[in-house]
């Protein structure tokens, strides 16, 4: 059994590898980005029966700083 996590910044929270990001696609001639959040993908080789429960568990104990980062699960 896999799970995906997708961990973002929440709306709000400054971004500054994003920033620097959409700074570097303007100078190498890429000028429609208007904005870039960066955020990370976890995934997770489980064993069969690990509820969404538990992965959650994991997530608001280690994968996510939840005061500033959002996350989303997805479970295979």
């Amino acid at each position: 059994m896999k799970a995906k996590v997708t961990v973002m910044l929440k709306q709000g929270v400054l971004d500054p590898q994003g920033e620097a990001v959409r700074h570097a696609l303007g100078a190498l001639g890429f000028d429609g980005v208007a904005g870039v959040r960066q955020g990370k993908v976890i995934e997770l080789d489980l064993a069969d029966g690990t509820s969404e429960a538990t992965v959650t568990e994991m997530c608001e104990k280690l994968l996510a700083n939840t005061v500033i980062e959002s996350y989303r699960i997805e479970i295979d």
